[in-house]
């Protein structure tokens, strides 16, 4: 006989036993009965009988715990038979449990275990065979899964409480975020509450999407109101600043004595010994560094005795290139961009990566579709800034940002935050005709075809042919079917084609903007190189101002943009155009922060409108160096003092004729008249009639 045979339930007793028994006392006695026995020790019994047994004692009446061990189990099922073996002489004697006439066994059995909250929960200690279980689906393998639970069954009216189990959320989070994109009121990095700290904790998802973008608002505007008191209170205290500095020098400079040797400024000499021997250590360069900007940031009293403020400055340009690799040249160009201490923060930045961005395509999808999509793949973004409704900041993600089935789609493009700006100061209308001069790779490019909707025509145009492979197949990916693609010299499109709505030219630049994506920048240029990038930029600008039409009722704007910061690329070729072109003038280019542009850098004297164009800094607005100006193309006008001087040549004529009754001659004429017409039929294929014979001319009549 098997092992599941020898322990099978029998068949069940017919109910006419317990109603010959039903005036005796039952045999069976009530107690207690405990989940768990320490003291006595458990026997050995067949694994399965004690996973039937526990089964059946399962009840939603009785308090028990569910081990998860099988040994466990088989401790709980040796106490249970052996207390049926204890009370087996004593069935006869004790009257409990008796099954009353006409009353079903499971509703008598059920009302035994119903008891109040205030007495002793007693449970049936008999043999739990004698209940019919046929019904009761016992699955073997339930003891052996799931965490120990413990279950309290008091009464009818009280429900089965399971502890929650922690689920990991899909969302992860960065426990420091890198700084938000300009502080334009979008940055929620911080939490002013514990509100908010709640909030953030929570999934982003439709319904509460709004509701955060404007707790962010209201923390954007707290805090911009936060650092205009900061702002103020730096300015007050900048005043005792300045008393205390001899003090500081004072301490700094004993400070540094008892580290070490006091700073020197080398001489030409000694600079030139030190390139000799191979370079100066990293520490004391930047020992060398932070001298000197202490020093050139109130040099009156700081400097040495007997050294120039120049000394200082070659010195500190020296080390600038020499510590983050730049030649000698551009170190010394792109510090005169800015203050001392602003400089030595823009070489700073540029060793930083940008943040990642993306750019929703509103062709296929909107800016919160995306959001909720991205996240349930593990993705933490959030919006850009107040100024953009379609970018978003990347902080981590799980997944291959480039390699999503949403990328893939076209659903998003990655795109620096900075290449943003221009299309949205050129802000190009449905219906219109646009060009992009200088297109590749595309980002620019859809983005104008998504702010028209698909209507109108851009082209995308890019003198490298190579180049408008990457651009053809974004133009595909993202679904734009008014682009159209061609590779012209950007300074023939005047002749090629022309009468453009507006036109967007992102000139072809220095990249100094970008040196945090091109560190080759850093060594590669020179001054040739500016002076022939200069030359083109001005070439193009020309020709993009030719090709726009002023008598557009909706457009007749250029944008002109570069990745640079230099003033050669920028103010010096956008005066340039003011100059060589006085039917066009800059306009706001609608951008709600940014630097504006130099009207005076080093001796040189711009246009005093060029302070509406903008510069973007990385170090100020954390995105890639940039230049933005926007014009507005208008119909030529004639030169007033042209204008003038005909009028004035005019009136002498009038009174020369009044003086001298001057008038035509027809006969002195009618020869040349003539004359012309036989040129013209000439010219026209036709016979030509002969010549008739000339009459005398008028010089030669005038003079018999």
């Amino acid at each position: 006989m098997g092992r599941r045979a020898k322990h099978k339930q029998g068949n069940p007793e017919p109910l006419a036993e317990y109603q010959e028994n039903a005036g005796r006392p039952s045999a069976k006695k009530l107690g207690k009965r405990k989940a768990d026995t320490d003291g006595e020790v458990p026997t050995k019994r067949p694994a399965k009988k004690a996973r039937e047994t526990d089964a059946k004692v399962d009840n939603p009446h009785t308090s028990l715990k569910v081990q998860k061990s099988t040994s466990g189990a088989k401790a709980k099922a040796t106490h249970a038979q052996g207390k049926r073996k204890k009370h087996a002489e004593d069935e006869d004697k004790d009257g409990r449990g008796v099954v009353q006439d006409g009353s079903d066994v499971k509703t008598q059995a059920r009302s035994l275990f119903h008891s109040s909250d205030d007495e002793e929960v007693v449970g049936f200690a008999g043999d739990l065979e004698d209940f019919n279980m046929d019904d009761a689906d016992i699955n073997d393998d339930d003891l052996l899964q799931g965490p120990i639970q413990e279950f309290d069954f008091g009464s009818d009216e009280e429900e089965l409480t399971i502890a929650p189990t922690k689920l990991k959320g899909k969302k992860s989070k960065q426990q420091e975020r890198p700084h938000k994109i300009i502080p334009t009121g979008s940055d929620a990095s911080s939490d002013s509450d514990s509100d908010s700290e709640s909030e953030d904790d929570g999934p982003v998802t439709i319904a509460n999407m709004e509701a955060r973008s404007r707790a962010l608002d209201a923390k954007a505007a707290a805090e911009a109101e936060l650092d205009a008191e900061e702002l103020r209170d730096a300015e007050l205290a900048g005043e005792e600043d300045d008393d205390l500095a001899d003090e500081d020098d004072v301490d700094e400079e004993g400070e540094g004595e008892e580290d070490g040797e006091a700073f020197h400024l080398p001489s030409a000499a000694e600079r030139e010994e030190e390139k000799q021997n191979g370079g100066p250590d990293v520490h004391v360069v930047q020992r060398r560094m932070r001298e000197c900007v202490r020093v050139l940031s109130n040099f009156k009293k700081r400097a040495a005795q007997g050294r120039s403020r120049s000394e200082y400055v070659q010195q500190l340009v020296s080390d600038i290139a020499s510590y983050y690799g730049y030649n000698d040249f551009l170190a010394e160009k792109l510090f005169q961009l800015f203050p001392v201490a602003e400089a030595i923060e823009f070489f700073e930045a540029n060793e930083v990566p940008r943040p990642v961005t993306i750019r929703t395509n509103t062709l296929r999808t909107r800016r919160r579709d995306l959001v909720q999509i991205l996240i349930n793949r593990g993705v933490n973004l959030e919006p850009i800034g107040k100024w953009t409704n379609v970018g978003l900041q990347v902080f981590e993600s799980s997944v291959p940002i480039g390699a999503t089935p949403e990328y893939l789609a076209g659903h998003y493009m990655l795109q620096a935050a900075s290449s943003f700006l221009p299309v949205i100061a050129l802000a190009p209308q449905p219906n219109e005709r646009v060009l992009d001069m200088a297109s590749a790779p595309g980002g620019k490019t859809t983005h104008m075809a998504a702010l028209m909707e698909n209507t109108g025509i851009v082209f995308a145009n890019d003198a490298n042919k190579a180049r408008t492979k990457s651009l053809t197949a974004n133009v595909h990916r993202l679904g734009c079917k008014n682009v159209v693609v061609c590779s012209y010299d950007g300074r023939e499109f005047p002749k090629v084609m022309g009468g453009f709505d507006r036109v967007l030219l992102d000139a072809p630049c220095s990249g100094t903007g970008v040196i945090s994506k091109d560190a080759s920048v850093k060594t590669n240029k020179s001054e040739r190189d500016f002076a022939l990038l200069s030359h083109l930029q001005k070439q193009l600008i020309l020709c993009a101002i030719d090709s726009v039409t002023p008598d557009s009722k909706t457009g007749g704007y250029l944008v002109y943009s570069t990745c640079s910061v230099t003033v050669d690329e920028n103010e010096a070729v956008v005066d340039y155009a003011l100059r060589k072109r006085p039917n066009v003038r800059l306009v706001d280019a609608g951008l709600e922060f940014g630097r504006p542009g130099y009207t005076s850098y080093r001796g040189k004297t711009f246009s005093d409108k060029l302070s509406l164009t903008r510069r973007f800094y990385p170090h100020v607005h954390n995105m890639d160096g940039f230049y933005v100006a926007k014009f507005k193309v208008e119909k030529r006008a004639k030169n007033k003092g042209k204008e003038e001087v005909a009028g004035g040549a005019e009136q002498g004529d009038e009174d020369v004729a009044e003086q001298y009754q001057v008038a035509f001659n027809d006969e002195e004429d009618k020869p040349y008249l003539e004359e012309a017409k036989r040129k013209r039929m000439k010219a026209k294929g036709l016979r030509v009639p002969p010549r008739t014979k000339l009459a005398t001319p008028p010089t030669v009549q005038a003079a018999a």
